[in-house]
């Protein structure tokens, strides 16, 4: 977390990733000649771009790179996907030479296709997952603990640097392909989830600029897929939606499932996009779905008298994420087996005569995961909670329930009333018998994300969601048909980018996905037994646009400064009336969620430690989605910044003064 000083008159304060974006990003569009869309995935990354001389209008010119990568030793292969893997080789097990690419030498890590690979038979050296540990609260993500359970001999990296590295070879892999076009000159949109929080999407920028990005913005991934399907249906989007329909954006990746809804409005003759909401930061996705086929996998070979241990169970996951794509394939497009084999690693010295080979049946895979996974339940089921262990082992905070049909149906009652608030779209979610529905009603489905591409697992989601609106007597959701699930992120967003700069096409308004808060605690006597009631200052609402800044000059408060204070964030995605200054005494207990709280120490700078500064409050939401609160003394100059960043993760900040 930062907190830092700066006076209003001093333009050279701290320099930090939100003031790098929004200096570059009004210079980029004037000499790029390509718009680049990254889509940096959980299991793979993919580059597409837009080639600006060559577009004209309507007509827009669009590929995907091919990455040069490692597919094994000293071997190299250019692939659409790069496989978000790194690999971290003992010294002495590969040649010199073996981890070369084009443009390095001297690389003592491998990521992509060989890492993937080479990490299913050797986990502990392999780093995963390094996305869902990004925004994971719990953790220095700036320490170096992944992989997570390897021993203490193998070099660890931190989830950024591995974030960095997948980056870095996106662009080292472009200026190889495209030396006239520099990728430092270019427009860039890096896609993050849509759940991913300030913290976050910080971090996830700082990782951009580490890599060398200079001219970035950041895009929500379920707007990024949106944005493909209108590039890919041209202007016939505009006849398969109408004003008042409502689009469930549904992207379940490989470390999460991500939930939007999008309202389609008129305005002046023409159809907008309006993002409506945006679901919880639910972590499952593909991994679970990996690891779930890999127990049972492991209890069908329990049953046969082969007993693996932990570090064969890891191994095991990464061969049948492999069995997962291949069995779940459209087998409108390709053959697909009714098997495959998986070899499980030996733990011995006879590493090849000792591995355990067995196989993964479509059969299995549809059994447990569409059903496991996917399960037929009702609109009103909510997801399951249990108690957990007092003590639990470190690792990511998976959701508990592993039905995404739950948290979907959740998600779709929660804003069962979002539409009433939102001009236009009134009225447009009554049910066949006049009365309010219990859920969101969307009109179309739109799928994304790498698991979906299972027909079986489409079906089944489509089947749920209609057998929900039916029972409300509600027309059936049309599913909108999307280009290639694993490009459809990248490609969305290097369209965006070309909209963005051109001024062309449609955009989707969107602005923060939440509302949010500080909290204020309230003066009063000391009672024994009872902390001070605390209320809730809005100070973004739901839709502000990034770039945007508010002054709450009409009320003043009490700043502590010389001393510790704790400073608590609260967000919001349910409750969209509340303007800038709105303060709440009493909120339900899905009303409002805590963020992560932030400790500093203000400094006193010439006043007594602990007296309380009168100030007004500035909020500002940056053009990353960072939300700024500055603290301005009232009838002064001196301004105090605390930002929702993860620079000092829990410990108290010390905010430096910045020179007059």
């Amino acid at each position: 977390m930062t907190v830092d000083t700066t006076n209003t008159s001093n333009t050279a304060s701290t320099t930090n990733t939100t003031n790098f974006i929004a200096a570059s990003a009004d210079t980029a569009s004037a000499t790029a000649l390509f718009s680049l869309g990254i889509d940096l995935g959980t299991t793979h990354c993919a580059l597409s771009y837009v080639d600006r001389a060559a577009s004209d209008g309507d007509k827009v010119v669009q590929g995907v790179l091919d990455i040069p990568q490692l597919t094994g030793p000293a071997s190299i292969e250019a692939k659409p996907l790069l496989p978000s893997f790194l690999y971290l080789p003992h010294e002495a097990e590969l040649a010199p030479g073996d981890l070369a690419l084009p443009w390095t030498a001297t690389q003592d890590f491998a990521v992509g296709e060989f890492a993937r690979s080479r990490g299913a038979a050797t986990p502990i050296r392999l780093v995963s997952s390094a996305k869902s540990w990004l925004c994971h609260p719990g953790v220095d993500r700036r320490s170096p603990l992944l992989p997570a359970d390897a021993p203490a001999e193998v070099q660890r990296v931190s989830p950024l640097t591995a974030s960095i590295r997948y980056l870095s070879h996106l662009r080292w892999a472009w200026d190889q392909a495209h030396p006239e076009a520099p990728f430092d000159a270019q427009d860039i949109t890096v896609t993050i989830p849509a759940s991913f929080d300030p913290a976050a999407r910080e971090l996830t920028a700082e990782a951009c600029k580490a890599a060398g990005y200079q001219h970035l913005t950041l895009l929500e991934e379920p707007q990024a897929a949106l944005y493909s399907w209108i590039q890919a249906s041209g202007d016939d989007w505009r006849k398969q939606v109408k004003h008042g329909d409502v689009l469930l954006v549904v992207d379940v990746g490989g470390g999460t499932t991500d939930l939007s809804l999008i309202a389609v409005q008129e305005r002046d003759g023409q159809l907008e996009l309006q993002r409506v909401a945006v679901g919880e930061h639910i972590l499952l996705g593909g991994d679970n779905m990996d690891l779930a086929l890999a127990y049972g996998v492991a209890r069908k070979l329990a049953a046969e008298g082969k007993q693996l241990d932990a570090w064969q169970t890891r191994a095991l996951a990464h061969g049948c994420r492999a069995a997962k794509e291949q069995l779940l394939a459209d087998d409108t497009l390709q053959s697909v087996p009714d098997s495959v084999p998986v070899v499980v690693p030996s733990r011995g010295s006879k590493l090849i005569g000792g591995s355990i080979r067995t196989e993964v049946t479509r059969a299995e895979v549809l059994a447990l995961l569409v059903e496991g996974f996917f399960p037929q339940v009702a609109v009103s089921d909510k997801p399951v909670t249990r108690a957990r262990g007092a003590l639990t082992q470190l690792g990511l905070p998976y959701a508990q329930d592993a039905a995404v049909t739950r948290h979907l149906a959740a998600f779709l009652s929660r804003q069962a009333g979002a539409t009433e608030q939102i001009a236009g779209l009134q009225g447009t979610q009554q049910t066949a018998s006049g009365s309010g529905a219990s859920f969101l009603h969307p009109k179309a489905i739109l799928f994304n994300g790498g698991v979906l591409k299972a027909p079986q697992i489409e079906q089944r989601l489509v089947q749920v969601i209609n057998g929900w609106l039916a029972a409300e007597g509600a027309e059936p959701a049309r599913l909108l048909d999307g280009a290639n699930l694993d490009l459809a992120v990248a490609r969305g967003a290097a369209y965006y980018g070309h909209v963005a700069a051109s001024g062309r096409g449609v955009r989707i308004r969107g602005g923060t996905a939440q509302s949010y808060y500080v909290g204020v605690e309230s003066n009063m006597p000391a009672i024994p037994g009872m902390e001070p009631p605390m209320s809730a200052l809005c100070l973004a609402p739901f839709g502000m646009e990034e770039g945007t800044e508010v002054a709450l000059d009409a009320q003043a408060f009490g700043l502590v400064v010389g001393e510790p204070v704790r400073l608590r964030f609260f967000g919001s995605s349910v409750r969209r009336t509340d303007q800038v200054g709105t303060l709440l005494d009493f909120w339900g207990p899905e009303e409002l969620v805590e963020l992560q709280e932030i400790e500093a120490n203000l400094p006193a700078q010439g006043r007594t430690p602990g007296e309380v500064v009168a100030v007004h409050l500035h909020a500002r939401v940056t053009d990353i989605g960072t939300l700024e609160l500055n603290a301005v003394p009232v009838g002064g100059n001196e301004r105090w910044k605390v930002e929702l960043d993860v620079r000092a993760e829990t410990s108290a900040t010390n905010a430096e003064h910045a020179a007059e």
